[in-house]
């Protein structure tokens, strides 16, 4: 079996190609817009096989021909395994093919396999492609230094020393800052802030759970999410199982004077309505009020699986209430985390807290570096839990 792509124009033009090399008998795998990377070959990638090769009889004439081998021949179930097997070593070719011509060509002639296996694994993880040649180029100069010999020949690097140069390239692409407030003396006043749906109201529970009543401080709770129905309810109910305080306000001005009567605690958690795209206008009264209190640390609180493209649109909407830190929750609805980095890498915010499920509180853990080259290079939220 033989399988090729070919990059055209259009994809009437592949198939013509296509044709003329492997002969009316190539079958159609499939058809899409060529990835960006490979974009500079044509805008449409054709993948075909050619499952008798040429110059091959038709299996009757071969039975016709030589009758004894039918019965020599292997089982169609081990023949399909191997065709399989070959389909996946084709493939795995054009996916190296691929990746080692979006490397810049001109520079990475004759570069290491293990290079473009790096780059192959950063993009699947969705981290961007100039974000990933960025690491990928960090990490060779990291092992062989800042300009290699030209026309240099293949070569595999230690295992071990390729391994430590891609996690600490990768993590000085960003900051964690796993911290609450803006300053060492109460109270620490934090805003959560995001789109509908970002979990800004469990969250919010959670950190009141674990840096708070953990600690012994005193909490208090403030809701401004008087557009959906039942949220302020919902967060009334956890205060109450918890033992802190509650209030309800509708208006900036309430927020402020409830700031002010509750300067005695120690911890004061703020949720927000989720506002989308089109309701940015109505979010401008409150955002103005966040972004001007110096005594005030909002955290942008985004969807892990978010696509890429749609989180930077909602990251740069927020911008009106000037975040702080991003806290990324529903690690556990992905497989892809690298619009994590793309977005800190971007904006050059810290990373604040990680949610990763809904149990209260098990599901909140502290950003690290360690924790998100992690999940970009595993590709799994999963992580040992103790019990409380």
């Amino acid at each position: 079996m033989k399988i090729k792509s070919y990059f055209s124009r259009t994809v009437e033009d592949a198939m013509a190609l296509a044709s003329q090399e492997l002969g009316p008998e190539a079958m159609l795998l499939n058809s899409r817009k060529a990835p960006l990377e490979a974009r500079h070959l044509g805008e449409y990638e054709v993948v075909f096989a050619n499952v008798m090769p040429a110059g091959e009889a038709p299996d009757s004439a071969l039975e016709a021909a030589a009758p004894a081998s039918v019965a020599a021949r292997p089982p169609l179930g081990d023949q399909l395994s191997r065709d399989v097997a070959d389909l996946k070593r084709e493939l795995e070719g054009m996916r190296r093919t691929l990746t080692r011509s979006a490397l810049a060509p001109s520079q990475w002639v004759g570069g290491s396999p293990d290079l473009s296996d790096a780059y192959a694994a950063l993009t699947a993880s969705e981290v961007g492609p100039e974000l990933a040649r960025e690491i990928v180029q960090g990490v060779e100069a990291h092992l062989v230094g800042p300009r290699p010999p030209a026309g240099r020949t293949p070569r595999h690097f230690d295992k071990a020393a390729f391994q430590r140069a891609l996690v600490e390239e990768l993590g000085s692409r960003f900051q964690a800052q796993p911290s609450l407030g803006r300053g060492e003396s109460p109270p620490r006043i934090v805003a959560l802030v995001g789109p509908p749906g970002s979990g800004k109201t469990t969250t919010l529970v959670k950190l009141a759970v674990n840096y708070g009543l953990v600690s012994r401080r005193p909490v208090l709770l403030l809701s401004m999410d008087t557009y959906r129905v039942a949220a302020a309810e919902q967060l009334r109910s956890y205060a109450a199982i918890l033992g802190v305080g509650f209030q309800v306000l509708e208006t900036t001005t309430a927020l402020a004077q409830a700031i002010e009567e509750n300067r005695g605690k120690e911890l004061i958690l703020i949720d927000t309505p989720g506002f989308g795209f089109g309701d940015m206008d109505s979010a401008s009264g409150l955002a103005q009020f966040v972004s001007a209190r110096s005594d005030i640390d909002p955290h942008l609180v985004l969807p892990a699986s978010m696509k890429s493209t749609d989180l930077s649109s909602v990251v740069d909407s927020f911008e009106i209430f000037r975040p702080q830190r991003l806290l990324f929750t529903k690690l556990d609805e992905t497989g892809s985390f690298g619009p994590i980095l793309n977005e800190a890498a971007r904006t050059g915010k810290a990373l604040s807290f990680f949610t990763d499920g809904q149990r209260i509180p098990e599901d909140l853990e502290a950003a690290t570096r360690n924790r998100l080259v992690e999940l970009i290079l595993t590709g799994s939220s999963s992580r040992a839990r103790t019990a409380a």
